[in-house]
């Protein structure tokens, strides 16, 4: 069960981020955008459940209605946003329970194909998953407007969490103080020279260190729990 469940997951953080352009999430609202992002979790979810219909069908469809509810009802904000999130791991789980028989579609998996579905998941939670969290977290304090790159907030961003997955899960976690450290200099021109504009980056870094760290040892801890680190201690 374990395998199957992790390959769900995937699938739908797939779906979800890597596989939902900007196109999709800017015409969310128009019937073609959303057809084709429900073509893609019904596609990805297929695949992690071998080709059963049923049960991908059904995810697909209440998929669908979660998105639709976020994207026509809920407000854009950050419980919004986790709402949503915890509904589709909500069904999925629901689904392993209703077919229980699901369990057995991978019975060659070894450790190490659990364990890179696990790492894989986890990473798009951390990187990606935490961007939009960050964003609505700071949607209720006023932007701060600086001169710079065009979408570099957002580069930082997921490389910064991209670091610390890595650092955590390499067990050198005392790198974080180093990356912490590097943007406190990289940022102190900027911020020194405009109070407001410093509370507004130290929310922003302490927001996102904050998802990485816990997605990071969330993942680590379902590796140690379920014992399917394959390297060698």
């Amino acid at each position: 069960m374990l395998t199957t469940a992790l390959a769900l997951v995937l699938a739908h953080l797939l779906a979800d981020y890597p596989f939902q352009n900007r196109w999709i999430v800017a015409n969310k609202k128009k019937p073609e955008a959303m057809a084709a992002h429900i073509g893609v979790v019904f596609l990805l979810t297929l695949l992690a459940l071998r080709g059963e219909i049923a049960p991908a069908l059904t995810i697909t469809v209440i998929h669908l209605a979660i998105d639709l509810i976020k994207t026509h009802l809920a407000p854009e904000r950050l419980w919004a946003y986790m709402s949503d999130q915890l509904a589709h791991f909500a069904t999925i789980a629901g689904v392993l329970w209703f077919w229980p028989d699901l369990a057995l579609l991978w019975p060659e998996a070894t450790p190490w194909a659990q364990y890179l579905l696990a790492v894989s998941a986890g990473l798009i939670l951390c990187v990606q998953a935490g961007g939009p969290a960050v964003g609505l977290l700071m949607s209720d304090f006023e932007e701060i407007q600086h001169v710079g790159l065009p979408a570099a907030g957002r580069m930082i961003g997921l490389l910064e969490r991209a670091l610390i997955y890595l650092m955590v899960l390499a067990g050198q976690p005392a790198g974080i103080g180093f990356l912490i450290a590097a943007k406190s200099i990289l940022r102190f021109d900027t911020v020194s020279k405009d109070q407001r504009a410093s509370e507004y980056v130290i929310i922003g870094t302490l927001a996102s260190f904050g998802w990485a760290l816990l997605v990071s040892y969330a993942t680590l801890s379902l590796i140690t729990i379920t014992g399917i680190d394959p390297t060698p201690s």
